[in-house]
């Protein structure tokens, strides 16, 4: 009984990381919606499939996990223009983990569609939790195979901003699917230690192809896949252009 009023009061605590246990108790994971946490396929019929691919306004709860990380001082997006989403998704594993991402309200239905597409076709998805958990650096969220959608940066090597700070790109398993240039003649691959993906002729766990299911989810809702581009490869990477 104490362990599990620990286990209760722990979850209404904000901040929790993935990898917390709630003692098999998916509904309180469930309500909660601790991302990165797994579920019985039971508990989600339970709950309604149909609750857990949901789109809603950035509240000031979810603006306290944001603001100074993904959402800097510097940002220009209104939080208006932002979605909090909520998916269900499948690992290599064939876990069903609690997914989250933000992204820009224009995307958040086509969005729902897609992951809702890839859970019924049990496409793997390593982990989906905001990229604040890692400090919103890209890097290390990479590393962590962890696929993320908004975050106010510039694409890297440049200048410019990613069409993540609007939060109009989505990245999936990017340690898998690495983003690929070169510089003075060197290739190099983002996140670090991910080299041997850059070989896309190699088979691998995670992999992103034109012709699976994940791809073509996004393009048929208009989005570009980095995997098309010429001169630099973005195999994790999908962005839709504003229609504002």
């Amino acid at each position: 009984m104490r362990l599990r009023l620990l286990t209760a009061l722990a979850i209404l605590f904000e901040g929790i990381t993935p990898g917390f246990s709630a003692g098999g108790d998916d509904r309180l994971l469930l309500d909660r919606w601790i991302a990165g946490e797994t579920v019985s396929i039971q508990s989600v019929q339970q709950y309604g499939i149909d609750n857990c691919f949901t789109a809603q306004p950035i509240d000031d709860s979810l603006f306290r996990r944001i603001d100074g990380l993904s959402y800097g001082s510097n940002c220009t997006v209104a939080l208006s223009d932002l979605r909090y989403i909520k998916v269900l998704h499948y690992d290599a594993e064939q876990n069903i983990r609690l997914g989250e991402m933000i992204c820009h309200r224009s995307i958040s239905d086509d969005l729902l569609e897609i992951f809702r597409t890839l859970f019924d076709a049990r496409y793997p998805i390593g982990r989906m939790v905001l990229i604040d958990l890692y400090g919103a650096d890209d890097e290390q969220s990479m590393r962590a195979n962890n696929s993320s959608c908004f975050n106010f940066r510039f694409i890297s090597g440049t200048n410019r901003l990613s069409k993540h700070s609007t939060g109009m790109a989505v990245d999936i398993n990017p340690l898998y699917n690495p983003y690929v240039r070169v510089s003075n003649g060197r290739m190099i691959v983002e996140p670090a230690g991910a080299d041997i993906y850059a070989d896309r002729s190699a088979d691998f766990p995670y992999k992103i192809e034109r012709s699976d299911v994940c791809c073509q989810a996004f393009l048929k809702h208009g989005f570009e896949w980095g995997g098309d581009w010429t001169s630099r490869k973005d195999y994790q990477h999908f962005e839709k252009r504003s229609e504002r």
